[in-house]
């Protein structure tokens, strides 16, 4: 008889515990199904009245009727890779989209320039020969100071004078 009245506690814990922990894991579980709730079947998009719709629209509009912005950088003097050296002289003018990215990309002055000349330094005479090469080169400078920019956009480069030497 000891024994069975010791052993009534120890069931007793047992089975609180189990309640304990089923009451616990309803929970998480309500928890985590309005979670997914809210994230897919409930969720609310902004609602838009047509008014703001077409304000949007119109300024939008008024901003690309602005026409893009030139920014020109001072020329480049520098060593393309390879050999023989070749010395690379370009002037280079950046496309903006709006005069936002104009003052921006103004700001960024010597970061931008340092780039470029990473760029430059690393191409040989072969891959800038060519036309294909020449708007390879774009695309990398657009990539270069686009990753700069937090606002403003460069939709395209213009070389406006491009010479290599031979040492």
């Amino acid at each position: 008889m000891a024994d069975d009245n010791q052993d009534k506690p120890k069931k007793d814990m047992g089975k609180i515990f189990a309640l304990a922990f089923a009451v616990l894991n309803l929970a998480v579980l309500g928890g985590g199904a309005l979670v997914v709730y809210k994230a897919t079947i409930g969720y609310q998009t902004k609602s838009t009245t047509e008014m703001e719709a077409l304000r949007e629209l119109a300024s939008f509009e008024d901003k690309l009727s602005e026409g893009p912005v030139m920014y020109s950088l001072e020329p480049f003097n520098t060593n393309l890779g390879g050999v023989p050296r070749r010395l690379i002289r370009m002037e280079i003018s950046l496309e903006m989209l709006d005069a936002e990215g104009f003052e921006e990309v103004m700001g960024l002055g010597a970061k931008a320039r340092d780039r470029i000349m990473k760029i430059l330094n690393g191409k040989s005479f072969g891959e800038v020969e060519t036309v294909q090469g020449k708007l390879h080169l774009k695309n990398q400078i657009i990539t270069q100071v686009n990753s700069f920019l937090d606002k403003g956009v460069v939709q395209n480069v213009y070389f406006s004078d491009f010479v290599i030497q031979a040492q």
